[in-house]
């Protein structure tokens, strides 16, 4: 055999080992959840930690994470870096094909990590013609509020990429999400690049869905597909998110694709006119992240014409789709939640009182309580409408749970009997609606409950 088949064959197999590898690694982290606290036990001994197990979120999808089509284009892997737990994948790699057009939206945090700084002057850069893309994300660790050695940290990710996959380091794009204020060991990302570069398949959007988990309990993924003049155009997307979850875009990690024909300054503005309807309009403790970010990658892969006219139409409200979904399944993994709410306001004298609103209920820790227990305690409603700073008056005002008329003209309503309301907060899904009686404008958000579960969860957060 020539001596440069020797060499491919010595390549194929060290491919092969560090796939082994790989699920070798996913057994033992099964292993891992099912042992629970013996196995963290034994780790402790020896000096390694263990992500723990996580109850599932009893809100969470029935059929678990769906099925998401392939992006033409688009190729993902996932590795243990190690980062802050062993034997999980902590780590994962996008690789986008020449041509991809991106845009985003940060959050606006004057707090705001190095990646999301690094990945908003990237995107207002000029882009080199034909030039692919990446995308780099790592859990355990936010990289934010480290000063110079976060800026570094993400220098040294952001250049190992770039020199692995032959890119210019303007087009690699990165995130962190975890424990704020520690240095990122930036060193054990760039250690796993070659085994992330190997591993690059098209088919692994789920596991790269789970290496982003922080206190996430299930990986989140959603798809659309449209008609485009010449073929279909698809859209698949994953986020990471579960607390420090309130308006200021993007509220998660979110990075969603699509196998469109479209410039980068019209994906900019579709995403940009949907922010505010989806991601801007969900809850879980009123805490904006700093490391929030949504990164949006069209490969221009699909058969179908350039997106324009009635398509592009289509293509806006498919993407609107994705993000309300993906927004929502955020919602439903909020730290120990058992209740999805929607929140709906009408009848506002203008759509920053609607919003005042909304987020007065939504953010309300008696609120928020209250639907915990269960409790149908709409004064709780009324003194959330109240402190709210938005236009009020009390004679105006109705409020609903469900169908349930529970209060209109200041007074409770005649005919509302409190078992009625109590059944409503009974269902894993509730509506509240307050119509202010004041004007023509509305705003609904989405939040959940507020159980003893997320104090647990945040009061053992680091540990």
């Amino acid at each position: 055999m020539a001596k440069t088949d020797w060499k491919a064959e010595a390549k194929a197999l060290k491919k092969r080992l560090r796939k082994l590898k790989a699920q070798v690694a996913d057994t033992v982290s099964d292993v891992a959840g099912t042992v629970g606290h013996e196995v963290a036990e034994a780790a402790g001994k020896i000096g390694t930690k263990l992500k723990p197990a996580k109850p599932v979120s009893p809100l969470a999808p029935k059929d678990g994470f769906p099925t998401l089509p392939v992006i033409k284009g688009v190729e993902f892997s996932a590795a243990e870096a190690g980062i802050k737990y062993a034997n999980r994948k902590d780590v994962m790699l996008i690789r986008l094909a020449p041509g991809t057009a991106m845009a985003g939206v940060f959050t606006r945090s004057s707090t705001r990590s190095g990646c999301v700084r690094d990945c908003q002057e990237k995107l207002a850069a000029k882009v080199p013609a034909g030039a692919g893309a990446a995308i780099i994300v790592n859990s355990g660790n936010s990289n934010a509020f480290t000063g110079k050695v976060g800026d570094k940290a993400v220098a040294e990710v952001t250049g190992g990429v770039a020199a692995a996959l032959d890119l210019p380091v303007s087009r690699v794009f990165s995130s962190s999400t975890g424990v704020i204020g520690e240095p990122l060991p930036h060193e054990k990302i760039t250690a796993v690049l070659p085994d992330l570069v190997d591993g690059l398949r098209d088919d692994a959007i789920e596991m790269a869905a789970h290496a982003m988990m922080t206190t996430d309990t299930f990986p989140k993924g959603a798809a659309a597909t449209i008609q485009g003049e010449g073929g279909p155009i698809h859209i698949a997307g994953i986020a990471k998110g579960s607390g420090m979850i309130a308006p200021d875009m993007a509220t998660m990690l979110v990075y969603i694709f699509t196998d469109a024909k479209i410039s980068p300054a019209m994906l900019q503005r579709m995403l940009s006119r949907n922010v505010d309807a989806t991601f801007n309009s969900i809850t879980v403790d009123s805490d904006t992240s700093t490391s929030d970010t949504l990164l949006l990658a069209a490969t221009g892969q699909s058969d179908a014409a350039p997106v324009k006219g009635e398509v592009a139409k289509a293509f806006e409200s498919a993407l609107r789709t994705v993000m309300h979904n993906l927004a929502l399944q955020v919602i439903r993994d909020g730290e120990g939640a058992t209740k999805l709410v929607e929140v709906r306001v009408t009848g506002a004298a203008s759509d920053a009182d609607a919003a005042k609103v909304a987020f007065s209920i939504a953010n309300s820790p008696l609120v928020k309580t209250a639907l915990a227990g269960e409790d149908p305690n709409w004064g709780r409603i009324v003194a959330a409408v109240g402190k709210s700073g938005a236009e009020a008056e009390r004679d105006s005002l109705s409020i609903r749970f469900g169908d349930v008329l529970v209060a209109k003209n200041g007074w409770r309503s005649p005919d509302y009997k409190e078992e009625k309301g109590a059944a409503h907060f009974k269902q894993d899904e509730i509506l509240i609606r307050v119509d202010l009686g004041l004007g023509k404008s509305s705003r609904t958000v989405w939040t959940c409950d507020l159980t003893s579960r997320y104090i647990e969860i945040n009061a053992d957060y680091r540990s």
